[in-house]
């Protein structure tokens, strides 16, 4: 049973990184030191899926399945979680390229308005 807790406790934390990876930059607009928090997470979480990299909460949460006796998952968190929740379709490397892209995209939007604003700031 604790092991089950564990690997389900373990699937909470991983959605909430993802969750963070794409839409923390959206927390540094109200507590801006969290960049230096955000930002390198982020670049972990497009290099995961940029280059097909299984993050290491992945093997973790398996262990502790494998540990209470229930079935483990051979594909990525995303693909096993995140994507049936949002498509139909199987992760392709091409999708999985574009997640990547999606979170250099959100991020780099929202980091570039923070950067604006601070520059406008200090000329005004």
């Amino acid at each position: 049973m604790l092991y089950r807790l564990t690997a389900d406790g373990l699937v909470m934390v991983h959605m909430g990184f993802v969750a963070f990876v794409v839409l923390g930059g959206l927390l540094v607009l109200r507590w801006p030191r969290l960049v230096w928090v955000h930002l390198p997470i982020a670049i972990w979480g497009a290099a995961i899926e940029f280059f097909g990299i299984i993050c290491p909460l992945t093997p973790l949460e398996n262990y502790f399945r494998r540990l209470a006796g229930v079935a483990e998952y051979h594909t990525s968190f995303v693909e096993h979680y995140v994507l049936p929740i949002l498509y139909p379709a199987q992760l392709t490397r091409g999708l999985q390229i574009a997640l990547g892209i999606l979170v250099v995209a959100i991020n780099g939007a929202v980091y570039g308005w923070i950067y604006l604003r601070k520059m406008q700031s200090r000329q005004g």
